[in-house]
């Protein structure tokens, strides 16, 4: 027997496609307007919520029988924190000024609803190994929806990826500035991230129509 079950499976997988935690249930939508105009950060705060939900699904999974059902929110909120602190501390140990672009926002990762959603429907009810699993999926699922999103903005905002010119320079007109191109700054407005949002969300819908919801 292998180490993931196809049950162990689909916690990794189903989060990717068919239950997407931004395109199906419209979760964590607030982030992927907010730092997704950079390519870099959107990987970083992709792998902060990694880090995050995969080990705060295990922690929690652990204390799920002695956490007392009144306060379970409250552990939760405290468990989620303490692991923001330490991305925190790491980025501005680390990469203080890519701290400085996402500033704010890593401390808003414990106000993530999939985070707590996680925390909430899979963890109190679920042994740790299976909690990690289905807290890395669906951090992964998220975080490829911001390396996507971040992508696309990045590049036909700025004409880069990870900040290295890939289009040519706007100023010297090399590349494709030489024959009349131009960076489409609407794509580093908060707005055009909602639009590639759902732009993807739409395409997936083609792809499977099942996700289509009857009115």
């Amino acid at each position: 027997m292998g180490l993931l079950s196809k049950k162990d499976a689909v916690l990794l997988t189903d989060p990717l496609a068919d239950n997407n935690p931004i395109t199906i249930q419209v979760l964590g939508i607030c982030s992927a307007l907010a730092i997704t105009a950079e390519l870099k950060a959107s990987i970083v705060m992709a792998v902060s919520v990694m880090f995050v939900l995969g080990l705060g699904n295990v922690v929690i999974s652990l204390m799920r029988n002695i956490i007392p059902s009144k306060i379970r929110i409250i552990v939760q909120l405290i468990v989620v924190a303490t692991l923001v602190i330490i991305v925190d501390l790491v980025l501005k140990a680390f990469a203080y000024e890519l701290s400085k672009t996402l500033s704010v926002f890593v401390g808003l990762i414990i106000t993530n609803c999939i985070i707590m959603g996680r925390f909430e429907a899979f963890a109190l009810a679920n042994k740790p190994w299976r909690s990690f699993l289905d807290g890395i999926g669906n951090a992964v699922g998220y975080g490829v929806i911001l390396v996507i999103v971040g992508f696309f903005r990045e590049l036909l905002g700025s004409g880069t990826l990870l900040g290295f010119k890939v289009l040519g320079d706007p100023i010297e007109k090399t590349g494709l500035y030489a024959i009349g191109y131009e960076n489409n700054g609407f794509m580093l407005l908060s707005p055009m991230a909602l639009i590639v949002v759902g732009i993807i969300i739409w395409i997936q819908r083609s792809r499977n129509t099942s996700l289509i919801e009857e009115n």
